[in-house]
């Protein structure tokens, strides 16, 4: 794909300058200024890149369909609505393109993240009718279920977010690990805490999705869904965000948490775990399993 000429096409812009940024998952990352004056972030697909595979075991390939782009275009779109001052817009996609503006990266500051913590309370303030999405999502390159329920969030997570990803990590989790996560999914009613309203979350909210610009934070590739917003603070914690505690400081004061919502971190944390059990493999075992233990015992 001359990728140059494809986001002239998606733009209506000639492109001046196109630098690629190397590679992230199975797509290709460039900057790009245009003849207008702006600068872009540009996501492609490779020219290799086939859809494959509407199914998730042990037998199916990761691969990189033009879905992608679009939930994450539509991702992007429905948490906008809500509050568009914590979402770039965007500018351009087809099914082998993404277009965003260029956000020039910064270090995240105190007040950046107190801000941030408030904004993503009143971004999950925003209640959608049902859990799930009205699109097909996707988490990195795995495809992910965001067919819509009224119903209790617990069963929801265990039957969309837990149980579509163990076949495909059975082979490095092993029979007492499997055991271990149906645990989990048969207890879920009693581990999900207090039943609350579905939240307009980002879903795949762990720091490199956060990026800090214009001393704001914004969310960039997400995976938007109505889901349990103490997700996406488990998300945050699971691999650590710059000034974690005031994020949560802020959040807490304009939305309180319901009692016992540390206690639920590695509930929340069980989904991308899984995820990165099946696009890694063992290495991420024991951090899946321990979290697995924890959500039981808490």
């Amino acid at each position: 794909m001359d990728v140059a000429a494809r986001l002239c096409e998606l733009t209506g812009v000639p492109v001046d300058r196109l630098a690629s940024l190397g590679r992230q998952h199975a797509w290709t990352l460039y900057r790009g200024e245009l003849a207008d004056g702006r600068s872009v972030f540009v996501k492609a697909a490779p020219d290799d890149a086939e859809p494959s595979a509407d199914r998730l075991d042990s037998d199916a390939e990761l691969f990189v369909p033009g879905g992608v782009f679009a939930a994450e275009a539509a991702g992007l779109r429905w948490l906008a609505e809500a509050d568009a001052a914590i979402v770039p817009p965007v500018i351009a996609d087809d099914d082998r393109m993404l277009v965003l503006p260029w956000l020039a990266p910064e270090s995240a500051s105190p007040a950046a993240a107190a801000q941030f913590g408030r904004a993503l309370a009143e971004l999950h303030a925003t209640s959608p009718a049902t859990y799930g999405a009205p699109w097909p999502g996707f988490i990195a390159t795995l495809p992910l279920d965001n067919s819509p329920s009224a119903g209790e969030w617990g069963s929801w997570y265990a039957e969309r977010r837990l149980a579509p990803y163990l076949p495909a990590a059975a082979q490095y989790l092993g029979r007492d690990g499997i055991r271990l996560i149906e645990r989990v999914m048969q207890r879920i009613g009693h581990l999900s805490g207090p039943p609350e309203p579905p939240s307009r979350i980002h879903g795949d909210l762990w720091s490199g999705n956060v990026h800090w610009s214009g001393q704001r934070a914004l969310l960039i590739d997400p995976a938007g869904h109505g889901g349990h917003r103490e997700t996406d603070l488990a998300m945050l914690a699971l691999f650590g965000a710059p000034h974690l505690e005031l994020i949560l400081a802020a959040y807490r004061e304009s939305a309180p948490l319901a009692s016992g919502w540390r206690q639920r971190i590695p509930l929340h944390q069980l989904h991308p775990l899984l995820v990165h059990v099946v696009l890694f493999g063992g290495s991420y075992r024991g951090m899946l399993l321990a979290a697995a233990a924890s959500a039981l015992a808490g």
